[in-house]
């Protein structure tokens, strides 16, 4: 029964997910005090953890649905903080071809995990269900994590000043403008999580909008084809 599960583009695009994510995390320089290797493991956990579920259940429906949710909105604001704050909105493609190995290595490990992971989680979630499990209220339970991410590199900051990397990212960094500079950055990002998380609700629905449309249009099996025609049943009466 699991070898039929393991040919349904569920899992062939969930098993996707998590080979990019660990070539991109293996392949890079990626620390956990980064919110893309945070978010990343997240998702190589609930994916892996997916994968065995639906081998062990016989089933293309994935557990937890709340929580792939909150997955999919994480790695999707490490995709588009990445592109927008901290690449600038460039194109990441001319990277790929870099001369020196070195470089074009390094820029594959950024491309996979920042772009290429959460465009197939983003797939995903629209493409299969469960749909109209996760609900709006959702939302303030997702967008606290990587809120908590900040406030927790903000402490550390300032109980061990010396650590490395001590702000992963320049809108956490006070040195500049102050802490007053940075919570208007958590204001910000606390307005545009929110309504990153609303689209992600939003895309379920469309995602479960769509499964109804095609199952109206889905051609009806003719009934009763294989029924004897009527001197077969007379002549089998006897």
């Amino acid at each position: 029964m699991s070898s039929r599960v393991w040919g349904t583009p569920q899992f062939v695009l969930r098993a996707a997910i998590v080979v990019c994510g660990v070539v991109g995390l293996l392949i890079g320089d990626h620390r956990i005090v980064y919110f893309t290797a945070q978010s990343n493991l997240l998702v190589l956990a609930y994916f892996v953890g997916a994968l065995y579920w639906m081998t062990k259940r016989a089933t293309v429906e994935p557990p937890a649905p709340r929580w792939r949710g909150a997955i999919t909105l994480w790695i999707l604001i490490t995709c588009l903080i990445s592109h927008f704050l901290l690449n600038h909105g460039e194109n990441p493609l001319p990277g790929l071809a870099a001369s020196g190995a070195g470089v074009a290595v390094a820029n594959w490990s950024l491309f996979l995990v920042h772009y290429v992971v959460p465009v197939l989680a983003l797939i995903d979630w629209v493409a299969f269900g469960p749909h109209r499990v996760v609900r709006w209220r959702d939302v303030p339970l997702w967008i606290a994590y990587p809120l908590g991410y900040g406030v927790l590199i903000e402490v550390r900051g300032a109980l061990f000043p010396a650590v490395p990397t001590k702000y992963p990212y320049f809108f956490l960094d006070p040195a500049g403008h102050g802490y007053g500079w940075v919570g208007g950055q958590f204001v910000q990002l606390g307005i545009i999580f929110g309504l990153l998380g609303a689209a992600v609700v939003g895309l379920d629905r469309l995602g479960a909008a769509a499964g109804r449309r095609r199952r109206a249009v889905a051609p009806v099996a003719p009934v009763a084809e294989s029924l004897p025609e009527p001197r077969q049943a007379e002549s089998s009466l006897g």
